[in-house]
């Protein structure tokens, strides 16, 4: 795999234009404060209910089938978020649309902490769930849009945002939930996308005017291309694969004999590899023109951990957990190839909206499938071969996307 410069990242006149609506390097910081901040709401509100949903459970008193509910709204919300909010870049512009998605965030996030009932809990959930999958796939154009010589970098950035914004919710949540009770617990985390509502109501206020040929109101018709399904193969298996660990790993360690104090370290190391592998993927993507050979390197690993975790889960269990948390590297891997693959922020809003949409939706099967099939089959062969299916997919997924290829170049505008 040589080395290479980065892929040219064109943009026509209106693009520029746009760019320039920022005034140069003061405003360039505006936005990124801007997507910083926002970016560590990104999974804050499924992290911190997550360790708290017992004593939710209990005072609001609803069961085992509310709960499943609750587990799988991030991966369903994120994934419709995903199809309409290119749509609503489009038709709003990127910058008010994400000021809409930062007011949903903050809106479901804090009210959900006067929920009087089950229904109220998942309504108001749903609200700021969406407003997070809203925020999933229009930062990556604005990235695009905004730091076209610096991909690298601002994703880098963004992504180890999200990822601080996964880890310290959960952490915080039962010490927050002890010392002010639960609802205080879940609505706290509303000040994050509070804090970013400013910095991006100065950057729309910035950009005064929108060119009536701004690229970013092009509907790129991606199905039609390799590159999309590429795009969600890669992302939705590891999406699949990691949702999948995320839910079922402690279970699996504690029916071999594990504590639930390893299930849960288990769970902390493999958030933390993905948080190292956050500094890694995005350079590996800019500075290789073919990363493919990564996705094999990342894809035996995950193997690798999985098999462990199967065979041998208390013996260097720590080792098959660093492993499958290297092989969930092509998670930031593909929010990056987004803006490698594409030449235009529109091109990379669309790519961005269908491949996280679809991949979303087809992740939020991973944790329930797994659940059935080890019910109907007394054992854990069979999830496990149901994630060495979805990595396998995931390196064809790889080998397509990976090609040194960019969207605009095969696709024709659509209407």
């Amino acid at each position: 795999m040589a080395r290479v410069p980065p892929l040219p990242s064109a943009s026509d006149t209106a693009t520029a234009r746009l760019r320039e609506a920022v005034h140069g390097r003061g405003g360039q910081l505006l936005v990124l404060a801007a997507i910083v901040t926002f970016s560590f709401s990104l999974r804050a509100a499924v992290t911190s209910l997550t360790p708290l949903l017992g004593r939710i459970s209990e005072e609001l008193h609803f069961g085992d089938a509310v709960t499943g509910v609750l587990g799988m709204l991030p991966t369903l919300l994120f994934g419709i978020a995903g199809l309409v909010g290119p749509a609503l870049g489009r038709r709003a512009g990127l910058e008010i649309a994400t000021v809409g998605a930062v007011i949903l965030t903050a809106a479901g996030t804090g009210l959900r902490g006067l929920a009087g009932g089950a229904g109220a809990l998942i309504l108001l959930s749903a609200v700021a769930l969406f407003g997070m999958g809203l925020g999933n796939v229009l930062i990556p154009p604005l990235v695009k849009r905004y730091f076209p010589a610096r991909i690298a970098t601002a994703s880098t950035t963004y992504i180890l945002c999200v990822q601080l914004g996964t880890t310290v919710p959960a952490a915080a949540a039962v010490p927050l939930a002890d010392a002010a009770g639960w609802r205080a617990a879940l609505a706290v985390w509303a000040l994050i996308p509070l804090i970013a509502l400013p910095p991006w109501l100065a950057v729309v206020r910035r950009r005064r005017t929108r060119p009536a040929n701004d690229v970013a109101t092009t509907r790129l018709p991606v199905w039609r291309s390799s590159i999309t399904w590429g795009l969600v193969m890669l992302f939705g298996m590891t999406s699949l694969m990691t949702y999948s660990l995320f839910t079922w790993v402690p279970t699996v360690l504690t029916s071999a004999g594990g504590s639930d104090a390893l299930g849960g370290t288990a769970v902390a190391v493999f958030s933390g590899v993905g948080f190292l592998a956050t500094f890694v993927a995005p350079w590996l993507c800019i500075r290789f023109t073919d990363p493919f050979g990564f996705v094999v390197l990342f894809a035996a690993c995950m193997l690798g951990g999985l098999a462990g975790l199967r065979w041998a889960p208390l013996d260097g269990t720590m080792i098959w957990i660093v492993l499958t948390g290297i092989g969930a590297t092509s998670f930031p891997m593909s929010l990056t190839l987004i803006n490698v693959r594409t030449r235009t922020s529109s091109g990379s809003s669309s790519l961005s909206g269908f491949g996280q949409g679809i991949g979303y939706l087809l992740a939020c099967a991973g944790p329930l499938l797994f659940g059935v099939l080890h019910d109907a089959t007394d054992g854990w062969d069979v999830p496990f071969g149901l994630l060495a299916i979805a990595c396998l997919v995931m390196v064809a997924g790889g080998r397509i996307v990976c090609r040194p290829r960019l969207l605009e170049d095969v696709l024709r505008p659509g209407p």
